[in-house]
């Protein structure tokens, strides 16, 4: 069976919202979801893994779960049959390059929230991590900062879905 007849092209494409905390990523994936062209999904990654139970536990020290990754790619593979999806998480390393369309890495660098600087690594980090697990082209780094920068990116990833559309539709 040839890669094209195991994973034919979807209708609508896949969208990863990533970045440290507070950067906005759940309302991005929100606003995008309700003003898109065309019909996504808000897959709130953090949510699923609670709501379902795709963890190995609760990790006191961190406050956080412990994730099953190979449970959240059981999980969402179905879902990504026709596309259509924005998900949105804190790392996008875990997810098959094949899924994903595009990546979009929120930063923020209010004074408030940088700690002796360690923000600004973790959110460096976290675009690396983009950078080194899909095509550099479809790794775009957004800033979040502000009600104005929010717009203008939901604009802007609404835009790039039009465009994706555009180039995937086939001629009738």
């Amino acid at each position: 069976m040839s890669d094209t007849d195991e994973h034919p092209p979807r209708k609508y494409p896949i969208i990863v919202v990533t970045g440290t905390p507070g950067t906005g990523k759940s309302t991005h994936a929100e606003l995008v979801a309700s003003q898109s062209s065309i019909p996504l999904k808000h897959v709130n990654v953090g949510d699923l893994v609670k709501e379902k139970g795709l963890h190995e536990g609760f990790d006191e020290g961190w406050q956080s779960y412990i994730v099953d990754e190979d449970k959240v790619i059981d999980e969402i593979e179905p879902m990504t049959a026709n596309g259509g999806l924005i998900l949105d998480w804190h790392t996008c390393d875990a997810f098959p390059e094949r899924w994903v369309d595009l990546v979009v890495v929120l930063r923020n660098y209010p004074l408030q929230k940088i700690q002796e600087n360690n923000t600004s690594e973790i959110m460096q980090t976290v675009l690396d991590e983009a950078k080194a697990s899909y095509a550099e082209e479809i790794v775009v780094e957004l800033k979040s900062e502000n009600t104005e920068d929010l717009e203008a990116n939901v604009a802007r990833i609404c835009a790039w879905v039009d465009n994706w559309m555009k180039d995937h539709t086939e001629d009738s």
